[in-house]
């Protein structure tokens, strides 16, 4: 009998809400086995996100994880925090126990590139934050990339933004390290906001899981339970996104998921900086019959997904974990 071994990853973070039920979702699941986790700015200011890694490492009893600090800011804008969806400390508000532990003395880059040469089979990466450590991975040490089996990341859209009404969060936040990513020869998988927002843990669950005595479940709970305003006059509202948890789930369940393969660049300049131009054409257009494209690289874009047993998949695992 064949015996499926775990896929190794690394995870890339900048822990806020749903970066939290990514740990836990990996740190849960059978089928990964997480090497490390490098932080970086995002939804929080770097020194933060650190924190709340190791502070949801150590709930998911993942304590032996290393964890290091990467870039605090993009490779040329300055850092913009989204506090308005995660709060001032990137979980909500959401007190968790302190983890008795630093990160560790490497810096993001060396740690991905010393856990990524030293293992025996390829890498996965998976990339839940704007992806500034990857680009500097990836340009300072090129070796690497051939020891990456692919690189799944939550960013990107083929359709509307976020950010910007073209640009997801993510990508705009630090778009020439999206680029460099894409181009960087290493297969893609995007998980971008055609998915993303359709995954969402229904109210009364989520309600019900915060006042549990299961200590994961509780915390899962309050997190999907944080409210945000979706716009300047409207009150809090519930979501229950499970938001890149997702891209996790998507990992060890891709049949939940549909994926094709095709073009996509990120625009660098202008109001649509940062926007991800999925090409879904079925036949070629003027640009390319007069030769007025580039080059693109192709990803494997979600699309479609199943909502409902996504977000089940997610309760179902986090629940696994010791409750008490």
């Amino acid at each position: 009998m064949l015996v499926s071994m775990p896929i190794p990853v690394i995870m890339d973070v900048d822990t806020g809400i749903d970066d939290a039920l990514a740990l836990l979702f990996a740190a849960a699941h059978p089928d990964i086995e997480v090497l490390g986790v490098t932080c970086v700015a995002g939804n929080a200011g770097l020194e933060q996100v650190v924190e709340n890694t190791l502070r949801v490492l150590h709930l998911a009893d993942a304590s032996d994880v290393p964890v290091a600090g990467g870039a605090p800011r993009p490779l040329l804008a300055p850092a913009r925090a989204a506090s308005h969806v995660h709060g001032a400390d990137g979980l909500g508000g959401v007190a968790l126990p302190a983890s008795g532990r630093d990160a560790v003395g490497e810096s993001a880059v060396a740690l991905m590139r010393r856990l990524i040469m030293q293992h025996p089979t390829p890498v996965t990466l998976v990339a839940l934050a704007p992806q500034t450590n990857l680009a500097l991975l990836l340009r300072t040490h090129p070796e690497v990339a051939e020891r990456i089996e692919r690189i799944v990341f939550m960013g990107g859209s083929a359709s509307v933004g976020n950010a910007t009404a073209l640009a997801e969060f993510n990508v705009w936040h630090d778009p020439e390290a999206a680029a460099i990513v894409l181009d960087a020869g290493v297969p893609t998988v995007m998980y971008g906001l055609d998915v993303f927002n359709r995954v969402a843990v229904p109210q009364a669950l989520a309600d019900e899981l915060a006042s549990s005595s299961h200590r994961v479940g509780r915390v899962v709970g309050q997190l999907l339970g944080h409210r945000v305003a979706l716009s300047e006059d409207e009150s809090l509202m519930y979501t229950g996104l499970i938001g890149d948890a997702g891209a996790v789930c998507a990992l060890v369940a891709p049949e939940l998921v549909r994926f094709e393969a095709l073009p996509v660049r990120v625009e660098l300049s202008g109001y649509s900086r940062g926007q991800t131009i999925v090409d879904r054409r079925a036949f070629a257009g003027e640009d390319r019959l007069h030769g007025l494209d580039d080059e693109w690289s192709r990803s494997q874009v979600a699309l479609g997904i199943d909502a409902d047993a996504v977000a089940d998949l997610l309760v179902r695992t986090v629940l696994a974990l010791p409750g008490e």
